[in-house]
């Protein structure tokens, strides 16, 4: 039985530790979500607090965390986060499996880091053409 596409945008709320020296870590984190494929909505409520939507044929909530926790913000590890957070989990993934998506293929977890390095600006690029790099 196929799922309305409807049911595929999921909505969510995430919750920073107040403990951390970036006092507005959802407006931070905002800016950082912005350009990934499959993120609908990026909006931060308060300081602790972003709400997202997603497209989850796309990315899951365990991979928007993922990064999240890679770029250094501090998610709220409180006992009804953590079980909501295991929840949400547990049913993207079942979700996934029974619409024929495997599990680690979601656009996200090499891309965007690519996309993100891609987007900086520094001096690491390469600037001869694709066949002399061969060379050396």
């Amino acid at each position: 039985m196929d799922a309305p596409y409807s049911d595929l945008i999921k909505h969510r709320v995430i919750h920073f530790n107040p403990l951390h020296p970036e006092p507005d870590q959802a407006g931070a984190a905002a800016l950082r979500l912005q350009g990934i494929p499959g993120m609908r909505l990026v909006r931060p409520l308060n300081g602790l607090t972003l709400e997202v939507s997603y497209d989850l044929l796309q990315i899951t909530l365990e991979c928007i965390q993922g990064f999240l926790d890679d770029w250094g913000f501090h998610l709220d590890n409180g006992l009804l986060y953590k079980l909501q957070r295991a929840l949400y989990t547990y049913t993207e993934t079942t979700e996934r499996d029974n619409l024929g998506c495997p599990r680690g293929t979601t656009n996200c977890t090499q891309r965007i880091f690519a996309n993100q390095f891609a987007r900086q600006n520094h001096d690491c690029r390469d600037q001869r053409p694709e066949h002399w790099r061969h060379y050396l």
